[in-house]
């Protein structure tokens, strides 16, 4: 393991577009055709607007949208800032192919910040932005067809304990449909490690009848980060 990994004190909130989702959970217009979907922890990423721009039906959640836009994006762009500052001081540990460059990887962070804003204020008074965080979701039982978690679950491992994520995994099967998926990534810790709990918890979800697959991710960035995990209702 590189002794070099990203250092973050509590959850950071994330900015990631809708062509980011596609590479890093390989998705097809099949699969985002079947909704509706629902991003979780989804911070100020802006995969709901562009989805729902393209004609899908999605919606995300995450505690931040308990904020006003301005706190938001306040908010957002000192996130911003700081990751770039630490990106900058590990920078040859990542995988650059997609995004090419540090300045270009912070350009696509603003942009995508920007269309979430803009998305989140035009939807003011609708159900597209809820307020919530796992492992409870203000949802109904099997409302999804597809439930996406990205750069959440399995991240923060040193924060969140066995049970947390255990209930977390749960609750994002309770809201997806009967031959749905949920969709998860990465499957390591912010030090690069394979989350130590996880063949114990994809036990649990087989005793639960729930089908696991690992993808093959096409976002490469983390290191030696390559897989997500597909759990089909």
């Amino acid at each position: 393991m590189n002794k070099q990994h990203y250092e973050q004190v509590g959850v950071a909130m994330t900015c990631r577009s809708f062509a980011e989702y596609e590479l890093m959970f390989a998705l097809d217009r099949a699969l985002l055709q079947e909704g509706p979907i629902l991003d979780v922890a989804s911070g100020a990423s802006s995969f709901t607007a562009e989805a729902c721009a393209r004609g899908y039906q999605a919606q995300a959640a995450d505690p931040l949208y308990s904020m006003d836009a301005e706190s938001i994006c306040e908010h957002g762009l000192r996130e911003i800032e700081l990751s770039t500052q630490k990106l900058d001081g590990i920078k040859d540990v990542y995988d650059w192919s997609y995004y090419g460059t540090l300045e270009r990887h912070r350009a696509l962070r603003e942009q995508s910040l920007e269309r979430f804003i803009e998305d989140f204020q035009r939807s003011e008074g609708s159900d597209r932005y809820k307020a919530a965080g796992l492992p409870e979701l203000p949802f109904d039982n099997d409302t999804f067809s597809l439930v996406l978690c990205s750069h959440f679950l399995f991240l923060y491992q040193e924060q969140f304990d066995e049970e947390f994520h255990l209930r977390a995994v749960r609750e994002l099967l309770r809201v997806c449909r009967k031959g749905g998926r949920v969709l998860i990534y990465p499957l390591l810790s912010l030090r690069w490690d394979r989350y130590p709990k996880l063949d114990s918890l994809l036990d649990e979800m087989k005793s639960d009848e729930i089908t696991v697959e690992m993808g093959t991710s096409e976002l490469v960035f983390i290191p030696g980060s390559r897989e997500f995990l597909s759990l089909k209702k």
